[in-house]
């Protein structure tokens, strides 16, 4: 496969992998880049999503030098308060008492790195609203094990889905990469699908 054409990720999530596949993009690696994630003071969630991402694809591009980088973060938001990516099932159920009849921000930054060192990068939106959930919600979804792991501690394309009213933006981004966005950016520093 030619230079132009080598597409590496920089994520180890399924999720991704699986929502580029049905755009029919594979990519030529995966490199995951381990950053410290933690919010820098008076960081927005939508700054942290988009430095994140950038971040992520420069620090792999410096690897993968003669590559396409695709990076990409997805931020869950309550306000300006960063919900974690799930660890363990108190944190699931913490999560979701924070979003249990309300809407929230799902924040994702997406950045790509072409081999002649251009960067683009894109932040995408969406807005969340879920049901309030009963105890017997909480309790199920959490015995499910399903949301850690997870940013915000639930899965949109799992069993949370049943838990939501609405969706405003891009069903691909609340999963963690917006395929639209994606596609675009990838087109616009020369990545085009074999």
């Amino acid at each position: 496969m030619s230079a132009e054409l080598r597409l590496v990720l920089a994520s180890a999530s399924p999720r991704r992998l699986d929502l580029l596949s049905q755009i029919g993009i594979v990519p030529d690696a995966i490199v995951a880049a381990e950053l410290d994630e933690t919010p820098q003071s008076q960081e927005t969630p939508r700054l942290l999503a988009l430095r994140l991402a950038r971040a992520k694809a420069a620090h792999v591009a410096a690897l993968e030098p003669a590559a396409h980088v695709l990076a990409a973060d997805t931020v869950v938001a309550v306000g300006r308060r960063v919900l974690p990516k799930a660890e363990n099932a108190a944190e699931v159920r913490a999560c979701l008492a924070l979003l249990s009849g309300r809407a929230h921000k799902v924040l994702t930054g997406i950045a790509v790195v072409a081999p002649d060192g251009r960067t683009a990068a894109r932040l995408v939106e969406s807005r969340v609203h879920f049901k309030r959930l009963s105890e017997a919600d909480v309790d199920a979804y959490v015995a499910s094990g399903e949301g850690v792991g997870k940013a915000g501690g639930y899965a949109i394309q799992g069993r949370a889905g049943a838990l939501i009213i609405s969706l405003q933006g891009s069903y691909s981004g609340v999963v963690g990469l917006p395929l639209y966005e994606t596609a675009n950016l990838l087109a616009g520093l020369g990545f085009r699908r074999p």
